[in-house]
């Protein structure tokens, strides 16, 4: 009887850890540090601004440090990519986000994100990623370098890109984690309902070009 009770024990207090694990664990840390000087690089000859489709999206993942996650998206992107030859060149790339546009599953919990307690969005209702370096590292994998401004605070980010290119578009996708205090947003929750500080990103942009 011991022995199946210690089993028990043991097999509640692994599920119980699983249940509570903070997702942000299996994602990659952006390197965030002090916002960056630029000096635009339109890249060579041939290249040209591919604006953003109507598809893109930013999809976002908050946690509660007793389990369970929060899913939002926003929606309304533009922006351009400067491409050549189906690949990313220079650094005259940049992201606008929407902030009006957020989506969740739950009304109340839209509305909050839209409030001082987050987002901010009538003080801040546009976000940007500025693009400042590019580098390529393999086949289709780039290291992404900008300033990610938000709630008015911007700091550098950089993070790993897969590009997937088709005849007509070129689209960016990564998926990584970032701690919100750094962009002051620092509500903690309340009760039991005790927020993660890391937030995971993922990025969905597709772009073609100009006028296509």
């Amino acid at each position: 009887m011991k022995v199946r009770f210690s089993l028990f024990t043991v097999s509640l207090f692994c599920a119980l850890c699983v249940s509570c694990e903070n997702p942000a664990d299996l994602t990659a840390d952006a390197e965030v540090g002090p916002a960056l000087e630029k000096a635009v690089d339109s890249g060579p000859d041939g290249a040209a601004k591919w604006t953003f489709m109507d598809n893109s999206y930013i999809e976002f993942t908050g946690s509660k440090v007793n389990g369970g996650t929060q899913v939002g998206r926003f929606t309304n992107i533009s922006g351009h990519f400067t491409i050549k030859d189906g690949e990313p060149v220079g650094n005259d790339h940049k992201v606008e986000i929407d902030m009006d546009s957020i989506t969740t599953e739950k009304e109340k919990l839209t509305a909050h994100l839209k409030n001082d307690d987050f987002f901010d969005v009538p003080s801040h209702p546009i976000s940007s990623y500025d693009v400042t370096s590019i580098k390529k590292t393999g086949e289709g994998q780039y290291d992404i370098t900008g300033n990610l401004t938000m709630r008015g605070k911007t700091n550098s980010v950089t993070f790993s890109s897969t590009v997937v290119r088709s005849e007509t578009t070129v689209a960016i996708r990564a998926k990584f984690d970032l701690k919100r205090y750094q962009w002051d947003i620092n509500f903690k929750g309340v009760g039991e309902n005790i927020l993660n500080e890391e937030v995971i990103l993922d990025f969905n942009l597709e772009a073609a070009p100009a006028g296509s």
